[in-house]
């Protein structure tokens, strides 16, 4: 009888326990529908026939499955297929757009992690008279929103006479950001200092031991910079809006899929092209999440620690 009775705050805790799980998978199958629903339902409409979408707008099936939408933001259906599946008869130069993004983002990436690394270095391996207080004033100066900067970038863009380019739009990110410094500086924090006193004994200078010590150290959490600022850098659409919608030749996958949008001559937007442009926008991120997604939690968990 005392073994029964000691077992029964057992049993209730493990009752407790498998309740608390089932409520905590449910909670989680819910947050996980919520979240992808509106990535479903994007496909669901790329897959529809615009000009009959909104017959049975509540139907979770494409209305009338056509591949139509791919085509018209790709540039491969004729005029009259486009027209008579509801589209505008418009097209984006896609493959030119796409790889204006890639150059920009890959641009800024690896220029901001250069540059970046290096700031984050000097402010937290070397030692010098007033550090910790110039981090804090570069940090607060670099942390005004973007949108306070635009008329002054936007003037310095104009004079320099790089509207309509590639380098217009990168430059004023180009440089270094301050997420990227802070959170390398986190990690650099942690760096034995004994390895750099014993490579600087040997003869080597600063620029030898950050490539060669301390970058290497830090290249998960340099990685995981580089997905955060590709991503950062694909997805902005107002600061290239302005400087790179003028020219094809300098237009980028998001403003470009904005002038797809206007392009309505029958009234209303091309949802169908619309949703199949942007999904197809969406896919390099998407990949690189699904690839790098527990690294990116990880690395900022560790800097977070540090």
């Amino acid at each position: 009888m005392a073994l029964k009775r000691n077992s029964e705050p057992v049993d209730t805790l493990l009752r407790q326990s498998r309740s608390s799980k089932i409520i905590a998978w449910v909670v989680l199958g819910i947050l996980v529908i919520i979240t992808v629903f509106p990535v479903y339902w994007m496909l669901r409409t790329a897959l529809s026939n615009t000009r009959l979408l909104f017959e049975d707008p509540l139907n979770f099936l494409p209305t009338h499955f056509t591949w139509g939408g791919f085509a018209r933001v790709l540039g491969l259906a004729t005029d009259k297929q486009a027209l008579a599946e509801g589209g505008s008869g418009a097209s984006i130069n896609f493959a030119q757009a796409f790889l204006n993004s890639t150059i920009v983002s890959v641009c800024v990436t690896v220029f901001q992690l250069l540059f970046s690394s290096a700031a984050a270095y000097a402010f937290s391996v070397l030692k010098w008279r007033g550090r910790d207080t110039v981090f804090f004033i570069f940090i607060v100066a670099l942390t005004v929103p973007g949108i306070f900067l635009l008329i002054p970038n936007f003037l310095l863009i104009v004079q320099l006479g790089l509207v309509n380019t590639l380098l217009g739009i990168m430059l004023p990110q180009l440089l270094m950001s301050p997420f990227a410094i802070f959170f390398l500086r986190q990690f650099f924090l942690g760096t034995n200092l004994s390895i750099v006193e014993a490579a600087i004994i040997d003869g080597a200078n600063h620029f030898r031991i950050f490539w060669r010590i301390v970058a290497p150290l830090a290249m998960p959490q340099i990685v995981t910079l580089a997905i955060l600022q590709f991503i950062a850098s694909w997805n902005d659409y107002l600061w290239p809006f302005y400087i790179g919608s003028g020219d094809s030749g300098s237009t980028v996958l998001t403003v470009a899929l904005g002038v797809f949008k206007s392009q309505t001559p029958q009234g209303s937007p091309d949802w169908g092209g619309l949703m199949a442009g942007a999904l197809i926008a969406a896919l390099p991120m998407v990949l690189l999440m699904i690839f790098f997604g527990r690294r990116i939690v990880g690395s900022i968990q560790a800097s977070g620690v540090k």
